[in-house]
């Protein structure tokens, strides 16, 4: 293994923030992935996993610890299900399957990051999450050194959640896809429109980390007065933080260059040289405005370093 020293994340993630890593290693493979967390634990140096570096934000001093960038790639269709390696980018996989005449992933397109990445974080667009399509998932468990397989209702999967983001010591390495089939043409059609959807709402494409905040539970008045704004229903009693915040008067709100999208509330943007410190004070700022306003509690759905 490649293993680097002082290397700098901003680029590596889709925010464009943040310091260097005390050490670097980018696997591809489970033995080299063994072989890094062996290494760290000997040397007695904390880990961090890293996916395509979406959907998190890193401090501007940067991290004393081993960033270990899950790299690990390969897509293969058989036996009625599609087995895709966790270092793979969500958008390349989107595509292959509508080639292939695979869906059940078309809502998914756009949004950044890695399946591995996807996958812990159980993301989701336009009423699809990536659960849906789950067979099972390969994991690492670097507490006893052995891969294990989860099924699907042993992944624990949740809003924006799953055992592997609550459990953090399992690296999730391959994830098995049962997928329906479509047609080709149809299904790149359709991978075409999200994408087009997301540039409408001028989410594709920009540095950010992605929904800051994840979309709360709320109490019935609040659904409604959502819905009657909205004319759309609320699931699961969520209403998205977007909404909230637009409502406490948040949309375009700024902290140096970091900036809550005009378009997206919800999406922070580093409009340049956009510091750590500046999205957690804008942060902490739209907090403080919807508990006000709401009486509600936003939750972080980035990890904050």
């Amino acid at each position: 293994m490649d293993v680097r020293t002082e290397v700098p994340l901003a680029p590596l993630t889709t925010f464009g923030i943040g310091g260097p890593a005390a050490f670097f290693v980018r696997t591809r493979s489970t033995d080299e992935l063994a072989e890094a967390f062996a290494a760290a634990q000997a040397e007695d140096v904390p880990v961090i996993v890293l996916g395509g570096g979406s959907n998190i934000l890193v401090p501007d001093e940067g991290v004393n610890a081993l960033v270990l960038q899950v790299a690990h790639k390969g897509i293969d269709f058989g036996h009625e299900l599609l087995r895709v390696a966790a270092g793979e980018v969500l958008l390349n996989l989107v595509q292959y399957a509508a080639v292939q005449g695979l869906g059940g992933l078309t809502n998914l397109a756009g949004i950044p990051g890695t399946v591995g990445g996807a996958v812990r974080g159980n993301a989701g667009a336009f009423g699809s999450e990536i659960q849906d399509v789950i067979a099972f998932v390969t994991v690492f468990d670097t507490t006893t050194g052995y891969q294990k397989i989860y099924s699907k209702p042993e992944c624990m999967f949740a809003y924006r959640s799953s055992v592997f983001k609550q459990e953090p010591h399992l690296v999730i390495t391959e994830v098995a896809l049962a997928l329906p089939a479509g047609a080709p043409a149809e299904l790149e059609v359709a991978v075409a429109h999200t994408i087009s959807e997301r540039e409408k709402r001028h989410i594709q494409d920009i540095k950010s980390a992605g929904s800051f905040f994840k979309n709360p539970v709320v109490e019935e008045d609040i659904q409604h007065l959502f819905e009657k704004d909205k004319g759309v229903k609320s699931k699961e009693g969520r209403v998205p933080a977007g909404w909230l915040m637009d409502q406490a008067g948040l949309r375009g709100a700024r902290v140096g260059d970091a900036v809550a999208s005009p378009y997206h509330t919800n999406y922070f943007i580093n409009m340049g040289n956009a510091t750590a410190q500046e999205v957690k004070q804008l942060a902490a700022f739209a907090k403080e405005k919807v508990k006000k306003e709401f009486g509600i509690e936003l939750e972080e759905e980035a990890v904050v370093l």
